[in-house]
């Protein structure tokens, strides 16, 4: 049986500008541009990488949270997991995917 969040196709849509791909990992699936991972889905939650300002902002919208891969686990550094009124709202969903992805993309064009 093939494993796919509730919200895979939804992600995969989004980024479909930044040539994304998805691998399994950690009980869920990691989305990546290029090799950087860029969110980070588990059954329902959807979780992206975030710079600090982008992080602060999405931290303060009611309903984000910490991602943790599984129960007792340390959360992903950098992660936001998103609320349902983001995952719902296209356009909303949309603005916080293209921050993550260029976030990890500009961070990836830094180290190389």
């Amino acid at each position: 049986m093939v494993y796919r969040p509730l919200r895979y196709e939804q992600i995969m849509q989004a980024g479909d500008a930044y040539e994304v791909r998805a691998r399994r990992m950690f009980g869920g699936m990691g989305v990546y541009t290029g090799e950087r991972m860029f969110a980070f889905l588990i059954d329902n939650d959807v979780a992206l990488k975030l710079c600090p300002d982008d992080f602060s902002e999405a931290m303060n919208i009611p309903g984000a949270g910490e991602m943790r891969p599984e129960a007792g686990a340390d959360p992903l550094r950098e992660y936001v997991k998103l609320p349902k009124a983001i995952l719902d709202n296209a356009d909303e969903f949309m603005k916080w995917v293209e921050r993550s992805a260029e976030y990890v993309r500009n961070r990836s064009a830094r180290l190389a």
